[in-house]
This record gives structure tokens, sequence and C-alpha cells, in this order.
């Protein structure tokens, strides 16, 4: 984590609350393959990345005793709540629903929380579907475990975020986010099973290549509505089976639901793209164990197809970086990364023409949407820490 952004959050903490605070970094994630499938049971291969969220809590000797204050730094906007009263969901809350979310699950655990104050701030560009909300949620439960011995494991710890994102935030979301922002390695991809939460980790190291991603700055409405919309499908879906979801279904049993009548062709195409990428995630794992560029980069395209044109989460803006990707030589791989309806793209590029590759694409960008975009790179880093400062 950037250590400019660690000692701000310091500073500002101290600046507030005349304390030296406790400080946790929790980054945010990628995903390499494996979109929208985390809910359904399947194989994933996220990785947690070197930006993320930095949160700066101490115990506060407020009154009412029960008194907690959070700053948002970024933001310049700030929040209170007293631990003894009921805590709901607000409405139109945006990030405060996040940290009393964390709060009020903690609670229901039987974690002896006080009063504390808290600051965050962070440098994940909002709305890159960077999983800005799990790193905010692991730090606020990371730090709030070590600081009142709660005693949580980290497997508890993203339970909490993932039941706060879903009871108080209102996006059904799997736990993916979570767990890569919690249990990340350096330097490694997580192949994880989220049928049990098992993984390998894996080198994300591809020689003469390199992971970019180009920001689109777009992020439409539809995101959350149509996120909670596909899960119900796929639930649905899997329950007509008899199943626990749609890991434990084939394209058989799918296209026997359509010949009866009972899933409609739209409906059809969303489930059997969730079949097809589970599979899928386990032929990018070999290739990625293999240093397979190629392939993997395959694999990719196929995916955003799937995504696009089968799922139906992608827009015009992702598509075009897409397309723009595959026309260029120094691309071996690009899809849409994240829930849809914008954010980045995750592009496999050919380290020598990455200057190149990222150049046309700003320009190419401007002249078709009127906007800029925003190539990123980074580095897989470590989980939600605490961070040691001199």
């Amino acid at each position: 984590m950037d250590p400019y952004l660690i000692q701000k959050i310091k500073n500002r903490f101290r600046d507030a609350f005349s304390s030296e605070p406790f400080i946790i970094a929790s980054p945010g994630r990628i995903n390499l393959i494996g979109e929208h499938v985390d809910y359904n049971g399947g194989l994933v291969l996220p990785a947690a990345i070197d930006k993320g969220v930095v949160v700066a809590v101490q115990k506060a000797a407020s009154k009412p005793a029960g008194l907690c204050k959070v700053i948002a730094a970024d933001l310049g906007e700030s929040f209170q709540f007293d631990l003894n009263d009921a805590l709901y969901p607000l409405e139109k809350g945006g990030w405060r629903n996040y940290v009393i979310g964390v709060v009020a699950e903690m609670q229901k655990l039987g974690c002896p929380l006080g009063a504390f104050n808290l600051v965050f701030g962070g440098n994940l560009p909002q709305g890159a579907g960077l999983s800005s909300s799990a790193a905010l949620e692991n730090g606020i439960v990371f730090g709030l475990n070590e600081l009142f011995g709660c005693k949580l494991s980290r497997e508890q710890m993203i339970l909490v975020s993932q039941r706060a994102e879903q009871n108080y935030a209102g996006v059904q979301c799997g736990l993916m986010d979570q767990f890569a922002s919690m249990f990340g390695e350096k330097g490694r991809f997580l192949f994880l099973d989220c049928r049990n939460m098992e993984y390998t980790a894996v080198n994300g190291t591809m020689n003469g290549y390199i992971w970019v991603l180009i920001n689109s700055k777009i992020s439409h409405a539809l995101a959350d509505s149509a996120y909670n919309e596909r899960r119900a499908l796929c639930e649905r879906t899997a329950t007509l089976l008899g199943k626990k979801s749609l890991r434990e279904c084939n394209l058989q049993e799918l296209q026997g639901l359509k010949k009866k009548g009972v899933l409609a062709e739209d409906a059809f195409q969303k489930v059997s793209y969730v079949v097809k990428e589970i599979e899928r995630v386990q032929l990018a794992y070999k290739a990625l164990e293999n240093k397979d560029a190629q392939s993997l980069g395959n694999y990719l395209f196929e995916t955003h197809q799937g995504l696009s044109q089968a799922y139906q989460v992608s827009c015009p803006e992702l598509d075009f970086l897409v397309d723009a990707a595959a026309a260029h030589k120094g691309v071996v791989g690009a899809r849409m990364m994240g829930g849809g309806f914008g954010g980045c793209t995750l592009n496999l590029v050919k380290e020598d023409r990455m200057d190149d590759f990222t150049e046309q694409t700003k320009e190419a960008y401007q002249r078709a949407f009127g906007m800029k975009c925003e190539p990123i790179t980074f580095r897989l880093s470590e989980g939600t820490h605490v961070v040691s400062l001199l």
C-alpha cells in the first residue's frame, strides 16, 4: 500500500482526534477470470492488489459511552452513531451503510465493541470495479477485531463483511471480493473454490507480459439491480434442477429445462454462461500454471464474449475497450472485469508494447466517447493486514 496514503490517513486521524491510531491496510482486488460465478459456488481466480483502503481506528472515551465517530477522508464527510442504538440501513447512506453494517454484524456475533473513532481513505478509483466496498468492510472488521480483542478468524471476518454488504448495502454478493481482499498473497492469484472456500495460490507472473487495467470511468446505475436479478435467476434455475447451485448443473440439464419451456432463451443463455465460465476457469488456471499466455488470453476474450452477449452485463464502453485490445498486436487477452455496466477491462499485454497500447487506447476512446479512460498498473499484493509504521 502507498506509504503516502498511510501517512495521510494517520495524520488526518491525529488532527481530528488528538490520539495515535491503530492502522489497517485493506487491498482492493482484481479477478483474472470467473466473473459472476462466486455466488453460484463456482471457481474463480482473484488476487489482492497494491491499491486499496487504509483504516485508522482507536478506542474513544466518548459521551454518551457508545458514541462512534467516522470520517471519510477522501470525501470530506463524517458520521456518528451510538452503539447502544439499533442499527438499520440508511436510505442513500452510501459508505455509511458499510460501516454500520460491519458493526451491526459484529454485534450479532457477540463481539465486545466499545466506542471508537475511525478515519478511512483509499486510492482505488471510484466506480472502477476494484471492490472498494469489500476493502473498506474488511479494513473495519479487521481493525475492530484487533482493537477490541474479538478473536474472529479471517474466515469469520469475511462473512461479517459479506453480510454487511448484503443486509445493509443491499447487494447480494458472493464471497470472492471479501476473500481476495482478506487472504491475498503477494505476487499470486488465488484459485478459489467458492463452494468450500479452499484455495491454491498460483504465481501470477507471465514472463514478457504485464497485466494492465483500463478504467472506462463509466459507472451505470444498472449494476446493483442487474446483479441481484441475475443472482436470483441462477438460484431459481438451480432449484428447478434440485441442485444447491449452478456449480452442480451441466448444459444438458439446462437444455432440458429450455425444451420443457421452463427456461426462456434469454434466461438459458445467462445460466449457460455461468456453467461454461466455471469450466473456463479450470482451463485458465492450467494455462497460468504453464505460463501459456496465448491460451490464457483466449480464455479472457471468451469470457468477455459471454459476459457481453449471454449474461448481458457489459456496456458499449467496455465492449469498445475489449475490441480495441483485440485489434492491438501487443495484446493477447482482454475482458471486462467486475459486476458490469462500467468499471475496468483487464488486459494481458506484451511488456514492450504496453506504452503503445495504452496511448492508442486513450486516443481511440477519446474519439469514440469524448472522454478519457485511465490505464492502471498494479502489483499482486498481500491481504488485509496491520500496518507497522516507523
